[in-house]
């Protein structure tokens, strides 16, 4: 009869044999075991809980799938940059320097830039005139606004060119060549308004 010693010692030599070693499931088994029942059992419990089961659930994933694409479509960098378009002139073009600007990109059917560099023109001008206090980081829509009140007659019109920046420099609507007409009327309008300048009035 082997004593408990005896019987402790060889069951140690036993277990110590190798080939348990090789048996025995690594961490990594044992967490990707793991990982597998957890699935299994949120998949189950969703399965039970969800009317319509595997087709509800595949359903809802889709969904899932298409708001995370169209969350990276709208954060997408090309739009980060086209948010950063404002109406602030560009460097120190004059008035008609950034109207010949503009007329240059809609002869070559860039007619977004052609849109903006022409309501610059157009807002750097009612600067000149005092009729805007200059200021940067002024959007189309507050350059709408401020105009109406001194021009109401063509709060129509300024709102609609606002409208128009905003759609194509922010929601990513196609320019044409008839959205910069109706820029270069509005400003051929306001033009005719605007008091001359003391410079103007000398010669």
């Amino acid at each position: 009869m082997v004593s408990r010693e005896e019987g402790a010692r060889l069951a140690w030599e036993e277990l110590s044999d190798p080939v348990y070693d090789e048996a025995r499931p690594s961490l990594l088994d044992l967490f990707f075991r793991w990982v597998d029942r957890l699935l299994g059992e949120l998949l189950g419990a969703a399965q039970t809980a969800l009317p319509g089961g595997w087709w509800t659930l595949g359903a809802l994933l889709v969904v899932l799938a298409l708001l995370v694409a169209a969350l990276l479509w709208y954060l997408r960098p090309g739009r980060a940059a086209r948010r950063a378009a404002v109406l602030d002139s560009a460097g120190t073009l004059s008035t008609d320097e950034q109207r010949a600007l503009a007329d240059e990109h809609a002869a070559r059917g860039a007619y977004a830039e052609a849109i903006r560099e022409r309501l610059r023109a157009v807002v750097r001008d009612l600067e000149d005139h005092a009729v805007l206090t200059p200021r940067l980081g002024r959007t189309a829509t507050e350059w709408a606004v401020e105009t109406s009140a001194v021009f109401p007659d063509q709060r129509t019109e300024l709102h609609r060119v606002a409208a128009l920046f905003n759609d194509v420099w922010y929601g990513d609507r196609e320019a044409t060549a008839e959205g910069y007409r109706l820029v270069c009327a509005l400003d051929d309008t306001l033009r005719r308004a605007l008091p001359a300048l003391p410079s103007e009035s000398v010669s």
